[in-house]
């Protein structure tokens, strides 16, 4: 059985820092990118970053030069370091990743973590 766990989450003044961990576990043999999206009340799930297997990454431009995704394949983990944050950033934060198991690659998602900034 395959899990993607979140963590990191809470709340945090305008202009803050939060760092987000995501851990992939189970019968996985082999991951791929692994990302973030978040999900604001009322919108759509975005986009927000993501990493490959080997270190590449994109972020949307909305979080461009205060969002920082980075990865230890060691342990199947990412990271996603918020800096100087906005109230805009208010939403719960999924991670995303694309494992292989038994039963070929797909993708997964955690159960979110809430993030919340405060004006």
């Amino acid at each position: 059985q395959v899990q993607v766990v979140e963590s990191g989450g809470g709340l945090v003044q305008a202009g803050g820092s939060l760092r987000l961990s995501c851990a992939a576990s189970g019968s996985t043999f082999s991951i791929g990118v692994m990302g973030w999206y978040r999900q604001a009340p009322g919108n759509q799930r975005e986009f927000v970053a993501t990493i490959s297997s080997g270190g590449s990454t994109n972020y949307a431009n909305s979080v461009k030069g205060r969002f920082s995704i980075s990865r230890d394949n060691a342990n199947n983990t990412i990271y996603l370091q918020m800096n100087n944050l906005k109230p805009d950033d208010t939403a719960v934060y999924f991670c995303n990743a694309y494992l292989q198991t038994g039963r070929g690659w797909s993708y997964y998602w955690g159960q979110g973590t809430q993030v919340t900034v405060s004006s």
